[in-house]
């Protein structure tokens, strides 16, 4: 674990892995909720961060945080959504093809397995979701689609995604859904935030 100032009133915490970073960040929100770390305004995790943004002293706090045992995030811990799919995805066949099983084995595992929102970014509502093992990974197409639905299931590298808006996109679409990611008028807009774990469950006949 790294502390670095990046301004008056911001710390930036680098540590190794997307875990460390989920454990920080939810130690971060229980230290924040008993007041422990002051008025500091944002947690935002990202892949291998964490970023605090207004802090009263951010030498002082960065200090402390080095000096932490922060204890690994356990499973069950954070609210838990379920997504209906369908694997419906245009990319359905190539991932089954680079895995090395067949269209359903895909399917199977995906529903099968918990992911958690690691952090957002990319457009408003988009969580990039670990959870996949490292044989699962895939890499992003060669040649990006100029336009990507809303509510496509896709995977690329070390995470999982679920578009929340029609975009450009280069990840590997295997599936869809109608739920919607992002709302403005919804409380909270976005369905998936940092620490959320979620599970996806294949609607009937949602087979492509």
């Amino acid at each position: 674990m790294r502390t670095l100032v990046v301004g008056a009133r911001a710390l930036l915490v680098e540590l190794d892995t997307a875990e460390e970073v989920a454990a920080l960040h939810a130690e971060l929100l229980r230290r924040r909720a008993s007041g422990e770390l002051g008025p500091v305004r944002d947690l935002v995790p990202a892949a291998r961060t964490v970023l605090l943004d207004g802090v009263r002293d951010p030498v002082a706090l960065g200090a402390r945080i080095a000096r932490w045992e922060v204890p690994p995030l356990a499973r069950e811990e954070g609210p838990l959504v379920s997504v209906p799919v369908r694997f419906d995805g245009p990319d359905l066949a190539e991932v089954a093809r680079l895995w090395g099983v067949g269209p359903e084995e895909v399917a199977g595992f995906v529903t099968g397995a918990e992911f958690r929102v690691a952090f957002c970014g990319f457009a408003p509502g988009f969580g990039y979701l670990t959870g996949l093992p490292e044989r699962f990974r895939v890499p992003r197409r060669d040649s990006p689609r100029t336009a990507v639905p809303a509510g496509s299931l896709a995977l690329a590298g070390a995470y999982a995604g679920v578009y929340p808006r029609p975009s450009p996109g280069g990840w590997q679409l295997i599936g869809s859904t109608d739920v919607v990611l992002w709302d403005p008028a919804r409380e909270p807009a976005a369905l998936f935030a940092p620490g959320v774990r979620v599970r996806f469950a294949e609607e009937d006949g949602g087979r492509g």
